[in-house]
């Protein structure tokens, strides 16, 4: 491979760049503005939770008990009403997203030791968002329970004290994610995603570019052979993308204040190598179809879809079918992101992640390799 004929491409590649202000725009405005925007809308946590209440019982007893809904930071008292036909309209009408119905005698059963039917009503048009709300109120009761069956009024009405709660003191303690912060794990594996989706974006219109615009047999009359035009071609984005990457970075830890508790060198190491790949498949891509918007268009429908849905970036694979778990391993993505949540969350190093580094080279000596021989038919 002659350095001085890679040097050229690559000097022509990044001098089309610079005329180009709609591609560089793309390639260093588009990730930043794209993770803002999936960083901002792109959260699972449920917070301020629309509450609309009705309380029958009408006591200190009752009222206590709804103020630690109203003290709680994850839920909203909203309303309180008078009648059930109230609450039911609220909720059905999206006006909140749970009705609490405290009963008849809630003190005097609260006093007494007895169970106590206290109704929860959650919209559940969003099985996921309910299924939170739900584990919010469980806990809540819970720890109003707990509370309760120590407070020594409670002992004074109580006599002897009926015990209905086990006596184990459960101390939990959650790793990597201390705040269970949804952005936490959201902004390392949109990073990857995005990375994914504008490096193969920016090559799949590489050699295309050169046919539409007739300079093909220009460079097909040159001595210059099919690895030094590759690598010419990719080596511009490929420092562009490492800017990417830095830019994506220093993003997520001074605008979303996301940990990273790793080695910042591992991460560029690691990005680089993925970088590799994504380049690759867009410029086979290119090399494919000849034409800028058939290239666009596939390079958006292969890394796109797959890198947000079969990655594990939102939804976990273990979850997934069995049939399209074996189609995760083909996706590059995959091990990217894992990589990058290992590094922003635990702080892991190369003996962790090196199986995945592993792969994204494989998968990318297979790309250059297999556009490097498709290249050469184009050639022919």
């Amino acid at each position: 491979m002659n350095s001085r004929r890679v040097k050229a491409v690559a000097k022509k590649e990044m001098i089309q760049i610079l005329r180009d202000w709609r591609s560089l725009g793309m390639a260093i405005a588009m990730p930043l503005l794209l993770l803002i925007l999936f960083g901002y809308a792109l959260t699972l946590d449920v917070d301020q939770v629309e509450t609309v209440v009705l309380d029958r019982d009408r006591t200190q007893v009752s009222a206590d008990f709804i103020s630690r809904f109203e003290k709680s930071h994850y839920f909203n008292v909203c309303a309180h009403v008078s009648t059930y036909e109230d609450l039911q309209r609220r909720v059905d009408a999206g006006m909140a997203q749970m009705g609490l119905v405290i009963p008849h005698e809630f003190s005097n059963r609260v006093h007494a030791g007895e169970d106590i039917p206290v109704q929860v009503i959650i919209d559940g048009s969003d099985s996921n968002t309910a299924t939170i709300i739900l584990g919010y109120v469980e806990g809540l009761v819970k720890l109003y329970a707990l509370e309760l069956s120590q407070s020594p009024s409670y002992r004074m009405y109580r006599h002897p004290v009926k015990r209905s709660l086990p006596l184990v003191d459960l101390q939990t303690r959650v790793w990597f994610n201390a705040d269970l912060e949804s952005k936490n794990y959201i902004i390392p594996g949109l990073i990857a995603v995005i990375m994914m989706v504008i490096a193969a974006l920016l090559t799949s219109l590489t050699i295309a570019r050169e046919w539409e615009r007739g300079s093909m047999e220009q460079l097909i009359s040159t001595p210059i052979k099919n690895m030094e035009l590759i690598v010419g071609k990719l080596l511009p984005y490929f420092f562009i993308g490492l800017v990417d990457v830095a830019l994506s970075v220093a993003m997520g830890q001074f605008v979303f204040q996301v940990p990273l508790r790793g080695n910042l060198l591992l991460l560029f190491a690691s990005s680089a190598i993925f970088l590799i790949g994504a380049l690759g498949l867009g410029f086979l891509l290119s090399v494919v179809t000849r034409s800028q918007l058939l290239a666009s268009q596939l390079a958006m429908v292969v890394t796109f879809l797959p890198a947000f849905l079969l990655s594990g970036f939102m939804y976990s694979i273990s979850n997934m079918p069995k049939a399209i778990q074996i189609i995760t391993y083909m996706i590059p993505a995959r091990y990217f992101v894992s990589i990058l949540k290992g590094i922003y969350l635990k702080g892991t190093g190369i003996h962790i992640v090196w199986g995945e580094i592993f792969l994204l080279i494989l998968f990318g000596v297979a790309v250059i390799a297999i556009s490097n021989r498709k290249f050469k038919k184009k050639l022919i």
